[in-house]
């Protein structure tokens, strides 16, 4: 199972994936401002009995990892993601003054982390999470690919439709195409496209659909 919710005025997707049978979780781009928002995303786990044992970043921009220190402390588990994103969590406090989020970067600093590579195999219970780096969008975007589920999370490299923005510093239009069609496109047709924004797809659709791919 893998469930959605939306948080914080960019209206991120953050995501729990469950599995089912050991009752373990991963949390993917805790993006919780609000103190309600951290209620539900805590309310949902506790609700369901489930045991977080990894929080996944996608990438590292402020709106995807506004509520990373309150889920990392509050789990006692480090962050895990592509190194090549610890400059933008490093810039978080800058960005974050500029966007609209209030962060405490020497905090941010201070969390443990665990970075994975192209191809890594993580793991909660019996489901397996199988990381893609799909860059382009910024420096260290992965993407996770649970096959148990038939469905891939894209972060912002790939949307319904669309592709993420490449203006932003460390943003790489050509690569980001490439790594879309070598890295996402490649995966089975009916795998569903769950994006750090906006609604859902598939892989499909994007194929047949998506005009920054054809």
């Amino acid at each position: 199972m893998i469930k959605q919710f939306e948080f914080n005025h960019f209206q991120v997707n953050c995501y729990v994936i469950c599995d089912e049978e050991s009752r373990e979780c991963a949390i993917v781009d805790p993006a919780t401002v609000a103190s309600y928002e951290d209620s539900m995303l805590s309310q949902f786990i506790e609700s369901k009995g489930l045991s977080p044992t990894l929080i996944l970043l996608t990438h590292a921009h402020i709106d995807h990892i506004a509520g990373l220190q309150q889920v990392c402390e509050h789990y006692s588990l480090p962050v895990t993601m592509h190194e090549d994103g610890a400059k933008l969590l490093r810039q978080s406090e800058i960005y974050g003054g500029i966007m609209g989020f209030a962060v405490d970067g020497e905090a941010l600093e201070k969390i443990e982390r665990k970075y994975i590579n192209d191809n890594d195999i993580l793991t909660i219970g019996q489901t397996k999470i199988e990381a893609r780096f799909v860059p382009g969008h910024c420096p260290g975007s992965m993407c996770y690919v649970v096959e148990k589920e038939r469905s891939v999370l894209t972060g912002d490299a790939l949307f319904h439709f669309s592709v993420g923005r490449t203006d932003l510093p460390g943003g790489d239009h050509q690569l980001l195409i490439e790594k879309i069609r070598t890295r996402l496109l490649t995966l089975p047709d009916d795998y569903a496209v769950l994006p750090g924004h906006g609604i859902g797809s598939t892989i499909a659709k994007e194929k047949k659909y998506n005009e920054f791919l054809i």
